[in-house]
């Protein structure tokens, strides 16, 4: 049995009743596979005991008494102290939202106390710890190595060490195991039923180690699995139209090519060569309409630039047997809108139509005025089109798009709506790629026959992640920025500066300039138990009324219908707004050259690559622009040190590749809610040898063994037919 394929309700545990399962829901446990794959996300080590006075060299495991409680904070944001001790001496612990704790550690209770402390306002203190009666001990408690799981409210240490203890006692012993046979014999890994047994409750530390080499591998695996179907079928549509033969490689050949293809360097696609590679020549020509547009541009075009136009030239000139599939790495402000343009120009050349889609309706207006301005002058026809267009009006430009009297198209989601049709589409382009889910992206593929796809992300993905996500896709990445652009400089400040902020700001004002001011929630209604939270429309208010009120404030959000947030956009554009008060909704916005100070609010609440991209909207003009990172004064050392990236870095790779390590996979990019990972324990930044290793075994199985047939690659076959561990892994 697979454990993917198990369908057991959660009821069917004992001790799990009905009011227990929207806790577990809450926690992404549905299912019984979803308990058994409820990955710890630590250890805990209790055949070692370490006192209170030892924190500073290792995590204190202890028994404690709970002395006394407080809490402290201000206004409605309160947060619970309890003050502990052992024989050693005491410590403070801060329960960060955890109110549910008041109930628990009750004044002279006595505690296991398992955490990370540091000294801190001449005090021992720990904000990371993991606290249960003494009494509350569950199966494998005692001096072994427990399970840490991730909780939510009603849900209890002790409570799902129990749960999944029963699950293993059920269900375990009829696992099956998921990799080949000869991968597990090779490298000494666990059977299926033995790593998910020890992943949870190891018998040692050995053991520990042992289980999470088996299960990374194995998650590791199957992505490349997915990732290898689609990479080597189109890499054998090319090879069939240029005659070449290749002759199959043995596993050892494979593994001997990680170290000398050098697969992690900045080309993720180079232990499967481009099979086009020998067409990218630095003289590759333009087409008629690209020369003109080049000849016509009142600047040169950048390295980086120049590289991806060769490229994608080079994809675009290959036969009709073979479309394009390429990702475009760069920047905000890196100028590959410039190189999509050109896609569109060789597209069109060719006798084609190119769709330009974008996320937001602003976003797409802003692209269709460009491409306006850049392409019109040289014979081309420009259409807009969104959701919003009247009836009439779509009606004309539909009849017009059928006839192949429109060359290029901008929109949204309109873009494949199903009224929509395009006598020849030859090149699809999708801008901010990670805000459309894998279907959107087949629905506009689906109006044409085969045609080229170009992605764009101005969110950098870390060349590890692209090698996982987008491994059957060519990479293009813009590395340089257009000369002359001066870097953001970036500040830190305490909300409790904020005054400071406000004042350089209104200088900025006084002498001709625009600001950003950015929230993490658009009204009080959205913080839910964080209402100390300032939000963007309260902000607004007071923002024109107390601090700015010589200057014109306005606010946008995504709550505001499209011809608001035009209209809002448009007059800030045109400097009737001096300060715009928004959400991340202009992340991706349009450019205002003169807007030259960003505020984050709250800026820890954002992810590293969202900061990066809200900085990204100022220094669009001449002048030094400016962003100032506020955050909360409670706000952790690791919290600043977080922040501190931003401080220190101005290169979105680097940021986006310290994204991945401090958040994980699932949530960098959009990848989460665009469905590219779904990974429960392997992380692609901490586990590179393991992708590596999983990234050949796949690809050799299935270049040697395209069908799966072999009795050792029966059970991979198994595994994607009966429960496919990625529903949506790329495109």
């Amino acid at each position: 049995m697979l454990i993917r394929s198990l369908s057991v309700p959660l009821t069917a545990i004992r001790g799990i009743g009905s009011a227990l399962v929207p806790k577990l829901a809450r926690l992404g446990i549905r299912n019984t596979t979803g308990l058994l794959c409820h990955y710890p996300r630590d250890w805990e080590d209790r055949s070692v005991q370490v006192p209170i006075r030892e924190f500073r060299h290792r995590q204190v495991c202890t028994n404690v008494t709970v002395v006394a409680r407080d809490w402290i904070g201000y206004g409605r944001m309160r947060t619970l102290k309890v003050y502990v001790e052992d024989e050693s001496g005491k410590a403070s612990l801060l329960c960060f939202n955890r109110p549910w704790l008041e109930k628990q550690l009750v004044a002279g209770g006595h505690f296991r106390l398992w955490g990370r402390f540091y000294y801190k306002y001449g005090e021992i203190q720990s904000s990371n710890f993991v606290i249960e009666e003494t009494g509350d001990r569950g199966p494998g408690t005692g001096d072994q190595i427990l399970p840490v799981y991730p909780l939510t409210a009603g849900l209890t240490q002790a409570m799902l060490r129990r749960f999944v203890n029963f699950a293993l006692e059920q269900y375990a012993a009829n696992l099956d195991d998921e990799l080949p046979g000869k991968i597990i014999a090779r490298d000494g890994l666990l059977p299926k039923k033995a790593a998910i047994r020890a992943i949870h409750f190891p018998a040692s530390v050995a053991e520990l180690e042992l289980a999470k080499k088996t299960l990374i591998f194995e998650e590791l695996f199957y992505l490349e699995i997915m990732v290898g179907k689609r990479a080597l079928e189109r890499k054998r549509k090319v090879r069939s139209e240029k005659g070449e033969v290749r002759r199959g490689r043995s596993l050892a050949d494979y593994h001997q090519s990680i170290d000398s293809n050098h697969i992690f360097d900045d080309n993720p696609q180079s232990l499967f060569p481009t099979p086009h590679s020998s067409l990218l020549t630095p003289h590759l020509p333009c087409s008629p309409l690209q020369n003109r547009l080049i000849e016509r541009l009142p600047f040169s075009l950048t390295p980086g630039q120049t590289e991806a136009i060769v490229e994608i030239i080079a994809d675009m000139a290959t036969g009709p047997s073979f479309s394009m599939a390429r990702l475009l790495q760069g920047d905000v402000g890196s100028g590959k809108t410039l190189v999509a343009f050109l896609a569109a120009l060789r597209a069109v050349n060719d006798g084609g139509q190119a769709a330009l889609m974008a996320p937001t309706e602003l976003l797409a207006r802003q692209h269709a005025e460009n491409a306006a301005l850049l392409l019109e002058p040289l014979g081309l026809q420009i259409a807009f089109l969104t959701g919003n267009i009247k009836a009439a009006g779509r009606k004309d430009l539909l009849r017009h798009l059928a006839a192949g009297e429109v060359d290029i198209v901008v929109g949204t989601h309109a873009l494949f709506s199903k009224d929509v049709t395009y006598k020849n589409l030859r090149l699809v382009v999708v801008d901010e790629q990670h805000r459309f889910g894998v279907t959107q992206r087949s629905l506009i593929m689906a109006k044409g026959a085969n045609p080229h796809l170009l992605m764009m992300s101005a969110t950098p993905i870390p060349r590890t992640l692209a090698l996982t996500v987008f491994g059957d896709m060519d990479v293009s990445v813009i590395r340089d920025m257009p000369p002359g652009r001066k870097p953001v400089k970036t500040h830190l400040a305490k909300e409790s500066s904020e005054d400071r902020v406000y004042d350089f700001i209104r200088k900025k004002l006084e002498a001709g300039s625009q600001a950003y001011f950015v929230y993490p929630l658009i009204d009080g209604g959205d913080s839910g138990d964080t209402s100390n939270i300032k939000d963007a429309a309260s902000m607004a208010e007071r923002l024109a009324a107390e601090v700015f009120p010589r200057f014109s404030v306005a606010l946008i959000h995504s709550k505001l219908n499209e011809e608001e947030k035009r209209t809002t956009m448009e007059r800030f554009r045109r400097g009737e707004i001096q300060v715009l008060v928004a959400t991340s909704v202009v992340e991706v916005g349009v450019d205002v050259p003169n807007a030259n100070c960003m505020v984050i609010e709250h800026a820890e609440r954002f992810g590293l690559s969202a900061l990066h991209q809200l900085r990204g909207r100022v220094g669009r003009g001449q002048e030094q622009a400016f962003c100032f990172l506020v955050y909360s004064d409670e706000l952790t050392d690791d919290g600043k040190s977080r922040l501190k990236v931003m401080l220190e870095n101005t290169d979105g790779f680097v940021i986006a590749e310290e994204d991945l390590k401090l958040r994980g996979p699932g949530q960098i990019a959009g990848t989460e809610q665009s469905g590219y990972l779904n990974l429960g324990i392997a992380n692609p930044i901490r586990d590179i040898e393991e992708l590596a290793r999983a990234r050949t075994d796949a690809f050799f199985i299935l270049e040697n063994d395209p069908g799966l047939v072999l009795d050792d690659h029966r059970i991979v076959a198994r595994v994607l037919d009966e429960a496919p561990p990625f529903s949506e892994v790329v495109f």
